[in-house]
């Protein structure tokens, strides 16, 4: 994937170059602009199943593909103010993406739910995993910052659960509390994931979830009754 990413950290924007004949493949909704000879088709990709367990994800149950026959641009935005990363994938291990921070990939990228072992991680954060395998790119979005790590066999690293954006497969996760539950519920922190090498771990600076929350505090809800 040929991209140029813009405007980072903080309000990035990827244009994806196709070559005549070339396509990308885009998450619905994250396009901000097309250049030059670009068509558009929408589909589940992947029949009827593979957008339903998409959309429970928290994907669209859609996705576009842009087709070029004789070259033109296509740019991808994320909807949180952030920055983006191109990651490749060589066949080889999958990339375990956060819900969310899936923007583009090439056509030969499989992007599915992670059914089974995905289906209880981060639950009590309402987060699902999406696994994607293949080779060719990933174009990944964040909201704030993305700052990547490398983990070595047996290396641990324990995140928020809302700063996470991807990792390998090769890396080890146990999702538990942050503390005891006085600690968790006083003190603000909710679930934690310890992370174990070897594998690359990708985060993300800020958290939708607590941007949630600020919203509920700062704006509460009126009863229907008020």
């Amino acid at each position: 994937m040929d991209v140029d990413i813009s405007s980072g950290p903080a309000f990035a924007m990827g244009v994806v170059t196709l070559p005549p004949g070339g396509s990308v493949r885009v998450e619905a909704g994250a396009m901000a602009m097309t250049r030059g000879d670009i068509t558009i088709e929408t589909s589940t990709r992947g029949g009827f199943m593979k957008g339903l367990r998409r959309s429970l994800g928290g994907e669209s149950f859609f996705v576009n593909d842009f087709h070029s026959g004789s070259g033109g641009q296509v740019g991808v935005a994320a909807t949180l103010p952030g920055d983006m990363t191109k990651v490749a994938l060589d066949g080889g291990t999958a990339l375990l993406v956060q819900s969310g921070s899936w923007a583009a990939s090439d056509p030969t990228i499989d992007v599915d739910s992670k059914w089974g072992g995905g289906k209880s991680f981060f639950s009590g954060e309402g987060l699902i995993l999406l696994r994607c395998t293949g080779t060719g790119d990933l174009l990944l979005s964040t909201y704030g910052a993305i700052v990547p790590a490398e983990l070595a066999a047996g290396e641990t690293m324990t995140l928020d659960t809302g700063h996470v954006v991807a990792f390998d497969e090769t890396v080890q996760y146990a999702v538990r509390k942050a503390g005891s539950w006085k600690s968790t519920i006083l003190g603000g922190e909710g679930l934690v994931t310890d992370f174990t090498g070897p594998g690359r771990v990708w985060l993300q600076t800020r958290s939708s979830f607590d941007l949630i929350e600020w919203i509920k505090r700062v704006n509460p809800q009126r009863s229907s009754g008020s």
